[in-house]
């Protein structure tokens, strides 16, 4: 009987040690870029499955005042406050695929503020004014290698423009998407 309670028990414990959750990283940084900027960024452990990802950007942006003078190209500052849920981390590690670097899907709610900065050559007559976005949003990444990763995301959402003075504006609320393609190297 005791030889059975001892097995029992051995058991049990092998259970409850190989039933640990898969886990984020307490904080991974890198850089990325896409077709339209380069990002910085830092995502800090909330939870097991949920970070908290800050990012500095560039969002770059080309617009035509008119089709004879040709398009100008520029560059916007972005920062960015992202929680992430990483739902599907134990999956992955039940198959053996890859979670370091935070490898996996995710669903976010991404907040970015336009402050009103241009960084390139704006024509005297245009105004670009700051603006909040905040967006749902779907995604995953993937790791290549030991650094380097890609990432794809997509989500609607909301944006608010803020008005300035002498500034009329035809929407100061709109709709606003999220939809990126990054390839980044994580430090």
């Amino acid at each position: 009987m005791k030889a059975i309670y001892l097995a029992i028990i051995l058991c049990a414990t092998t259970l409850v040690t190989l039933a640990q959750d898969a886990s984020v990283e307490k904080s991974t940084s890198g850089v990325q870029t896409g077709i339209l900027g380069i990002w910085g960024h830092n995502e800090y452990k909330l939870s097991n499955s949920t970070v908290l990802r800050s990012e500095i950007g560039l969002d770059a942006g080309a617009f035509s005042d008119n089709l004879e003078d040709g398009s100008l190209f520029i560059l916007l500052p972005v920062l960015s406050l992202e929680p992430r849920w990483y739902y599907n981390l134990n999956k992955r590690v039940s198959k053996s695929r890859r979670i370091d670097g935070n490898s996996g899907n995710f669903i976010s709610i991404k907040t970015a503020y336009h402050p009103d900065l241009v960084i390139g050559h704006v024509p005297d007559h245009l105004n670009f004014i700051s603006d909040l976005s905040i967006i749902p949003t779907w995604g995953i990444r993937r790791n290549i290698g030991n650094h380097f990763n890609y990432e794809t995301a997509i989500g609607i959402g909301y944006i608010h423009f803020f008005k300035e003075e002498n500034v009329n504006l035809k929407y100061t609320n709109s709709v606003s998407a999220n939809i990126h393609l990054r390839i980044g190297y994580r430090f």
